[in-house]
């Protein structure tokens, strides 16, 4: 291979290989996938975020407002956020502060609970979201892989997730 080659080669093929080489074949493959999907993250979030910044958004924040407009009421259990999203209890009160401030949402209290807090969709809000929604369709609807490969990644990924479950948070 010359030097030429190299610098075209995938960087994490030449990692695995160096692993394999180093004597860790046993954690290879496993570090390769996992750089893999950081690199990958890092590539989509980039993409989502020039797709969502112009509308003052994150996709933390887009996926609440996301989830609210999915729901029956727009609006849910500040709770219920957390566990949908799989996200930490203090992440959703940042994400719900912010998209509040903006008048994107709104908190009551539950008429059946008073000790619970609903966080519900502004029209504003369903606004914003709607053409957040389109701007990340197109986005979802393009991605540089085959359908069978984005189902096998997604396969993947939900056996990663559920095995983590939520300990994590």
């Amino acid at each position: 291979m010359t030097a030429l080659d190299h610098r075209s080669a995938d960087p994490i093929e030449i990692a695995t290989r160096n692993w394999r080489e180093a004597g860790w074949s046993d954690a290879a493959d496993g570090m390769a996938l996992i750089t893999g999907v950081v690199r990958a993250q890092q590539i989509l979030v980039a993409a989502v975020e020039r797709r969502l910044r112009p509308l003052g958004l994150t996709f933390a924040r887009f996926e609440v407002l996301r989830l609210l407009a999915f729901s029956r009421r727009e609006a849910l259990p500040m709770g219920v956020v957390g566990r949908r999203l799989q996200v930490h209890p203090a992440s959703v009160t940042s994400a719900v502060d912010r998209l509040e401030a903006d008048g994107w949402v709104h908190r009551t209290r539950s008429a059946d609970d008073g000790r619970m807090v609903l966080v519900g969709l502004t029209t504003q809000g369903r606004s914003i979201v709607e053409e957040a929604t389109a701007r990340l369709n197109e986005l979802f609807a393009s991605l540089p892989i085959d359908e069978a490969d984005v189902a096998a990644a997604n396969h993947a990924l939900t056996i990663i997730r559920g095995a983590a479950g939520l300990e994590e948070l």
